[in-house]
């Protein structure tokens, strides 16, 4: 009987019901299984069934360019044999929710994880605002899919969903890969992104999300800091050619002493696109303004000559 064989009979009489193989070596299997390679290597993955909220890790199941860059932070979990299991909503938005997900390894106590698993919303509970200003520029691999975008078909808006995770997920590679304070993204799956869970701990010991730069309200020695942060990260990105598009401090996590730039769709090119100086302004004044209000003497027209010099 081959592997697939046995795919096919998960209630396979010759494995007992607490029979746990680990995936990562090779296992006798039953002497009654029939005839069967000595080097046959057991999947637990198919005999075990999966509670509600439970899902076998897509980690494997993923192309390789859909998996986070290297190397790969040490708190990733790899295990063919980890699980996922969900932990509650984290955020809701217009767009996307943001779920909290735990991936363990249940042959590996040690191997465990939480991450965002931001999930872009079906066609018909979804719209993005502005999305043609955002876009432009942009050329979809399929001219079927760029035809069904400008027509706002069904399968168009389908095609948009996904477009708009792809178009994130891309962004998180390449600011990561800058060095840039972005969540370290894990993996994308059609268009679902999980990424980095971004936490603090609290005066108690707990560890719950890092708040929105909006929510906070940091010392004076702090604010000057977290702006200098800012401004370092957006020199980065119009040295390279990319402006964030939507800035606020809705947008950005304040993790402690550091800040995480967070919601990134609708990154667009500086130069191929139309827009791109005029949301990098709005980008400045966004920033500035809130600083402002939290008492430091900014200004957003310095703030964006000052990138211009880093762009040009």
């Amino acid at each position: 009987m081959s592997h697939d064989d046995l795919s096919q009979h998960p209630q396979h009489p010759a494995f007992p019901d607490d029979f746990i193989a680990d995936p990562y070596r090779h296992v006798e299997p039953p002497d009654d299984l029939g005839d069967v390679d000595d080097r046959f290597v057991f999947d637990f993955r198919a005999y075990d069934d999966l509670e509600d909220g439970q899902r076998w890790s897509t980690w494997l199941s993923v192309e390789p360019l859909c998996r986070g860059p290297e190397p790969l932070p040490d708190w990733v979990v790899t295990s063919q044999g980890a699980m996922d299991t969900e932990l509650g909503v984290l955020k809701t938005g217009k767009e996307a929710d943001v779920h909290l997900v735990e991936r363990a390894d249940p042959l590996d106590l040690a191997a465990g994880v939480v991450m965002a698993a931001k999930r872009y919303r079906s066609p018909e509970h979804r719209t993005f605002h502005r999305s043609a200003s955002y876009t432009e520029g942009r050329s979809m691999k399929r001219s079927r899919d760029e035809r069904a975008l400008k027509r706002k078909s069904t399968f168009g808006r389908q095609v948009a969903a996904g477009e708009w995770a792809v178009s994130e997920w891309g962004a998180l590679v390449r600011l990561w890969n800058l060095g840039l304070p972005v969540p370290y993204p894990v993996q994308i799956d059609g268009t679902e992104i999980l990424m980095e869970w971004i936490t603090v701990v609290d005066e108690n010991g707990a560890v719950e999300t890092a708040p929105r730069l909006a929510q906070t309200r940091p010392s004076p020695e702090l604010l000057a800091a977290y702006f200098e942060q800012l401004t370092d990260a957006l020199a980065t990105m119009v040295q390279n050619g990319v402006v964030h598009g939507d800035l606020s401090a809705y947008n950005i996590l304040a993790a402690g002493e550091r800040l995480v730039i967070i919601d990134l769709p609708q990154i667009v090119d500086l130069v191929g696109n139309l827009n791109g100086m005029n949301f990098l302004q709005r980008d400045c004044a966004n920033i500035c303004g809130w600083f402002r209000s939290r008492g430091l003497e900014v200004d957003e027209h310095a703030l964006f000559a000052e990138l211009m010099a880093h762009a040009f």
